[in-house]
């Protein structure tokens, strides 16, 4: 027999059915489960929940569960995504690491599973979208910057990642809240999810697509939705993204061709951010575009991307985002490593190379809005101009 208590009477030796509420309005990401040890239990307390649903049959009632012994005091409730202490982001980036690579390995997994027939269950995938909205909190450029570095044969499964960590950090610029950010998180995870029907020989492909193949990878979106929904997934909004993120304002967009009016704000966010992760990063048929360059770009296009939500975006990353190659006014080249929030025209940098002298240079840390600080940006430079090999190295902090 199921029961409705709070939340706050459940205790060791309950069976717990569900959570009540939508799966993203708690962090505890367990669907049913018994509660037999005082970390769960403590977990469970503190997870955001008001009410939850036990089952009698199979463990303890309110009534016998006053017999239990008496468990450590819970502790205070953890920090919530949108109250996580800021950090440096030299610490960040080592957390960063192994929250990408612990997210690349669950998004490859899923597409496998996916790929084998299996099914889908994207409510294993809250922890995930959780570590990710944290770390953009406590650093919004970590693991922003660190997800649009991937191997070219690992591209579809840290691109989900990248475009997660990205929807997290514009949701921010446009003032989301928590919920909402988590959401946001949830529908760059998810984005790509219908790829896992695409045959592996035009996914991987080395080369352009023929206009046959690309009509093939068109099917994606629809596909996405298709499985999300076979899986039970009702999170329409999630659902919509995964749908609609190649769609265009100017209406020529795949694979209902919408109009503006019918293109929602969280698709409009996720065609940006699929965009630009993939501009980005290294495919297996071409090379990334400086991060910069790829921002001025898209700025360019017109009639494809949402114009307002391209400017926060833009303002979320910085003119010249983390990994941009710059050139100073004193004719040294640099690789930006963190914005400056209070002065976007005037981030820290590391200075590697002289083009007076045409010779490499010891990396050197500048801020280029520290008061005394004479050097400025004049420019940004297009990568494929120079044969550098180790920009990623030098702004990650992997030289001396």
């Amino acid at each position: 027999m199921l029961k409705k208590i709070s939340v706050r009477q459940a205790t060791r030796g309950m069976y717990i059915q569900k959570l009540e509420g939508s799966w993203m309005q708690h962090s505890f990401w367990r669907s049913e489960f018994l509660l037999d040890d005082d970390s769960t239990l403590e977990q469970l307390h503190n997870c955001g929940a008001a009410e939850c649903w036990i089952d009698v049959d199979k463990g303890r009632d309110v009534a016998s569960a006053s017999a239990a012994p008496a468990t450590a005091p819970v502790a205070p409730a953890p920090a919530t995504a949108a109250a996580q202490k800021p950090v440096p982001m030299e610490q960040e980036l080592q957390q960063a690491v192994l929250i990408r690579d612990r997210a690349g390995r669950a998004v490859r997994n899923m597409f496998r599973e996916a790929r084998m027939g299996g099914a889908i269950d994207p409510k294993s995938f809250v922890p995930v979208v959780n570590e990710i909205v944290n770390s953009v909190n406590r650093h919004g450029e970590a693991l922003v910057s660190l997800s649009r570095l991937k191997r070219a044969d690992e591209y579809t499964y840290m691109h989900s990642v990248a475009v997660c960590a990205l929807m997290v950090s514009l949701g921010r610029q446009l003032g989301l809240n928590e919920e909402e950010s988590r959401l946001a998180g949830m529908a760059g995870l998810m984005h790509d999810i219908g790829k896992a029907g695409t045959p592996l020989e035009i996914l991987n492909k080395s080369s352009s697509l023929t206009e046959s193949e690309f009509e093939v990878m068109r099917q994606h979106p629809a596909h996405g939705e298709k499985l999300l929904r076979q899986s039970g997934f009702a999170e329409e909004a999630v659902l919509d993204v995964v749908r609609h993120h190649h769609e265009r304002i100017s209406g020529n967009g795949y694979p209902d061709r919408l109009p503006p009016e019918r293109i929602s704000r969280l698709a409009r966010m996720g065609a940006i951010c699929d965009v630009y992760d993939a501009i980005t990063s290294h495919r297996p048929y071409k090379g990334g575009w400086d991060p910069a360059d790829a921002l001025a770009r898209m700025a360019s296009w017109k009639g494809h991307f949402d114009e307002d939500i391209l400017r926060a975006f833009i303002r979320s990353l910085g003119i010249y985002p983390t990994g941009s190659l710059v050139r100073l006014a004193s004719g040294r080249l640099a690789v930006v490593v963190e914005q400056n929030r209070s002065k976007i025209t005037a981030p820290r940098v590391k200075v590697f190379f002289s083009t007076t002298s045409g010779t490499q240079l010891k990396p050197q840390l500048l801020d280029l809005g520290q008061s005394g600080c004479t050097d400025k940006i004049v420019g940004r430079e297009a990568r494929e101009n120079w044969p550098f090999r180790h920009l990623e190295e030098i702004w990650r902090g992997e030289t001396t």
